[in-house]
């Protein structure tokens, strides 16, 4: 079944001059433009398209790629503002539209926000809304701890950023759990570090408990012996110098190397880790 607003792959089922049309089954048939035919294309051909409206309103293909695609959440910049809304650069001929009353502030030609694209439940067209409190977060989530999530960072807090989980929920990274800066608006994997009483979520953006130490632990020892049995690493060596090593945060390679510590597998000194044969 086609969906609007959404990659589809669907079947080529006539050619005209001016491009072929898809079988769009309940949306019926739908017009890939010329432009975006791929080379040879023949009836009964599989193609790889996303369904939108025109500037008049008729359902129309294209092989594009969007920034955006309805129920996920971007970052994206306003490209013009008229007096029905701010129209957002999508990547695709037609611009996106924030109406006023969906825009959380009002919005500025030339800057970014983040935004919620949706798709009007009457008129089936695509749209976006600044008020990400509207369509994140409206639903009950199963997620359980060491769940690897996709996130989309929104803003910085008092005690890290707020991130959305999957573009449907809202989650926490705090800055202790950091081992490197985010930006607003950026697309990261990540996972699930707790779910508290309430339902919050806090987040980590690196695997949590046994799982991580046991997964660094396989891949410090694997350098450790590459590089001879000594690793200039230690507990006391900066931050920054273990996240180039091994892209962890500080505490998680104390952590690792602590583990490994005790189970009598390396010794650790100022100068770094040393390898016990």
């Amino acid at each position: 079944m086609a969906t609007i607003g959404r990659r589809n792959i669907l079947e080529v089922v006539k050619i005209v001059d001016f491009g072929v049309y898809l079988d769009g089954d309940q949306l019926d048939e739908i017009l890939l433009p010329k432009r975006y035919v791929p080379k040879d294309c023949q009836v009964g051909d599989q193609v790889d398209v996303f369904i939108y409206l025109d500037s008049e309103d008729k359902l129309i293909a294209t092989t594009l790629n969007p920034k955006a695609m309805v129920g996920e959440v971007a970052k994206l910049k306003v490209v013009a503002v008229s007096p029905v809304g701010a129209f957002l650069d999508w990547g695709l001929p037609k611009d996106l539209l924030v109406p006023f009353g969906e825009q959380h502030e009002k919005m500025e030609e030339g800057r970014s926000y983040n935004v919620f694209v949706y798709q009007h439940q009457d008129t089936h067209r695509i749209a976006a809304s600044s008020k990400l409190n509207r369509y994140v977060g409206k639903k009950e989530h199963d997620y359980k701890r060491g769940d690897q999530v996709e996130l989309f960072v929104t803003e910085r807090t008092d005690i890290g950023y707020s991130a959305v989980i999957d573009n449907l929920f809202w989650g926490v990274l705090f800055e202790s759990d950091l081992y490197r800066p985010l930006r607003r608006g950026q697309k990261i994997g990540g996972y699930i570090k707790r779910v508290r009483e309430d339902g919050k979520i806090d987040l980590s953006l690196q695997k949590v408990g046994y799982e991580k130490v046991d997964d660094l632990s396989r891949r410090v020892m694997n350098v450790l012996r590459a590089e001879g049995g000594f690793l200039a690493l230690s507990d006391k060596s900066p931050a920054q110098a273990i996240h180039d090593k091994f892209g962890v945060s500080k505490n998680a390679y104390k952590m690792t190397i602590g583990a490994l510590y005790k189970q009598r597998k390396i010794t650790i000194d100022r100068e770094g880790i040393k390898l016990v044969n």
